[in-house]
């Protein structure tokens, strides 16, 4: 796993092969499409995400999509769309925007229905696709 460390920024693209953690910043696009992006308490992302997991436990600015699951942890924040097979949302967590998961969230984005709107603290939330 690579690490970006808390006195890190990073501004732009970033794709690569490799789990990675966030406790810097980083501005731009995140594609990840077959690893996991663990955003730290101390991360900050103003960032499209794209992974196979997304694991928030800082804050995200930006829309959020995996492969198979986003979990946002007690104090993460997510301001942005959510699209994803499986969506955890921990008490005390934030989510602003519309969440898209299950089947439709499988489909591309073109053909997909229209997203529920999900927004200010959530509580527990725990879905999986059938």
């Amino acid at each position: 796993m690579a690490t970006i460390g808390k006195s890190i920024t990073i501004k732009g693209d970033l794709s690569g092969s490799e789990d990675i953690q966030v406790e810097g910043t980083v501005e731009g696009k995140i594609d990840l499409p077959d690893n996991e992006v663990t955003v730290g308490a101390e991360g900050r992302l103003v960032a499209q995400v794209h992974a196979k997991n997304v694991v928030v436990i800082g804050r995200i600015q930006g829309n959020v999509s995996a492969v198979d699951k986003i979990e946002v942890q007690e104090n993460g924040k997510i301001d942005g769309d959510v699209r994803a097979p499986r969506l955890i949302v921990h008490e005390g967590a934030t989510l602003n925007g519309s969440v898209e998961m299950g089947e439709a969230a499988k489909r591309p984005a073109a053909t997909a229905s229209a997203p529920a709107k999900a927004e200010g603290t959530t509580p527990e939330v725990k879905a999986a696709a059938s």
